[in-house]
C-alpha cells in the first residue's frame, strides 16, 4: 500500500502554543546573577595571599671575614700534653690491681697493692720499740722524782750536821745520773717515733694512687708480678698503668721549616679529625717547640676532645 500524498494543509504553522511569560525567566536571572556574584565573593576571600618579595642588596664582606685565608695545611695526631706511666717507689711483688683498660680514676685513687707483709711486721716492730722507750722513759721519770727528794733530805740532814758530807754527795750524783738518763730516754722516743714513721710511709708507700684524674690507657702489670722504679732486666716491671688526663688534649703536628714563618702563638687554627670529617674544631696554636737537630720543627694545637686519632690543622692569619 502507497504512502498518501502531501497535502497543502500540512505546511500550515500551528498557533494554538503560547510562548514562555518574561516573568518566569526573570527570577531565574536573577537567582544566577546572585549565585555568581556569591561565588566571586568567596573566591576573593579565599585567594591565595600573594608571594611577598623583599629586595636584598649586595654588600662587600667585612674586612675579617675576606682577610682570613688559609696560610698552612698540616697533618698531625692528637696527643695528651698529660700522661703518665704509675709505677711504685719500691721494689715489691704485686698482690692486686684495681683497674682495667678504659677505667676513668680520680685523683688519689688506689690503683694497685704490692706485697706489704715485710713493711707491716717492720712497723710493728718499730711501734713496739716506741712503746719500750715510753715505758722506760716514764720509769726514769719516777726514779728522778725520788732521787730528788732523797737529795732535799740529805741536804736538810747535812745542814743539821746529822748527815755526812759523802751522803749529799752520793744523793746529789744518784739525782744527776737520772736527769742525764731521762734525756737519753727522751731522746730514744723521738728516734723511735721517727722509725715508726719512717715504716708507715713504707706501708704506705705499697699501695700505689692514680697521681691525677684521667684514663687508664694500658694495664702494664698483673698480680704476682715484680715492680721496680727503675728497670732491672728480668721479668721485672717498671709500671702499674699508663693514665691520660684526656682534658689536655692536643694536636701535634709536624712543620717543615720552610713554613715555620706562617706559624705563630695564639694563631687561629681550624682541625679536623679523620674519623669525623664534618666537625670543625676551632683551636688557637701554642708556641712551638724546636726538637734536635735534623727534624722539623713541631707546633700543638690547644684543644679538648676524648677522641685520639689522626687530624689535620688549617691555621689562619
Amino acid at each position: 500500500m502507497s504512502a498518501p500524498a502531501p497535502r497543502l494543509d500540512d505546511l500550515r504553522i500551528e498557533r494554538s502554543g503560547k510562548p514562555d511569560s518574561p516573568r518566569r525567566i526573570a527570577p531565574l536571572a536573577i537567582f544566577l546573577f546572585v549565585l555568581v556574584i556569591v561565588a566571586a565573593a568567596i573566591w576573593w576571600f579565599k585567594r591565595p595571599a600573594a608571594i611577598e618579595v623583599r629586595t636584598a642588596i649586595a654588600r662587600e664582606l667585612s674586612t675579617d671575614a675576606g682577610a682570613r685565608r688559609t696560610v698552612l695545611n698540616a697533618s698531625g695526631y692528637v696527643t695528651a700534653r698529660r700522661a703518665a706511666t704509675v709505677s711504685s717507689k719500691i721494689t715489691g711483688k704485686v698482690t692486686e690491681v684495681l683497674i682495667e683498660e678504659g677505667v676513668k680514676v680520680t685523683a688519689g685513687q688506689v690503683l694497685a697493692r704490692l706485697d706489704d707483709t715485710n713493711a707491716r711486721a717492720s712497723l710493728q716492730l718499730a711501734a713496739a720499740q716506741l712503746d719500750s722507750a715510753r715505758a722506760a722513759l716514764e720509769e726514769t721519770r719516777v726514779r728522778l722524782r725520788e732521787a730528788e727528794q732523797e737529795r732535799s733530805r740529805q741536804q736538810t740532814l747535812l745542814k743539821s750536821s746529822v748527815a755526812a758530807q759523802s751522803d749529799y754527795d752520793h744523793a746529789e750524783a744518784a739525782a744527776l745520773a737520772l736527769q742525764a738518763r731521762l734525756a737519753l730516754q727522751d731522746s730514744d722516743v723521738a728516734v723511735a717515733g721517727h722509725t715508726v714513721a719512717i715504716w708507715q710511709q713504707q706501708l704506705d708507700d705499697t699501695v700505689i694512687r692514680a697521681p691525677f684524674a684521667g684514663i687508664v690507657t694500658s694495664k702494664d702489670a698483673q698480680p704476682g708480678e715484680m715492680i721496680s722504679p727503675m728497670s732491672s732486666g728480668g721479668f721485672t716491671r717498671t709500671g702499674i698503668c699508663t693514665i691520660v688526663d684526656m682534658d689536655s688534649l692536643e694536636i701535634e703536628i709536624d712543620v717543615n721549616e720552610s713554613y715555620i714563618n706562617r706559624v705563630a702563638p695564639g694563631q687561629q687554627v681550624e682541625a679536623t679529625l679523620d674519623a669525623y670529617a664534618d666537625w670543625k674544631i676551632p683551636c688557637r696554636s701554642s708556641p712551638s717547640s724546636r726538637p734536635p737537630t735534623g727534624r722539623n720543627p713541631r707546633s700543638g694545637c690547644g684543644w679538648a676532645s676524648t677522641s685520639p686519632t689522626r687530624a689535620s690543622c688549617r691555621k689562619w692569619r
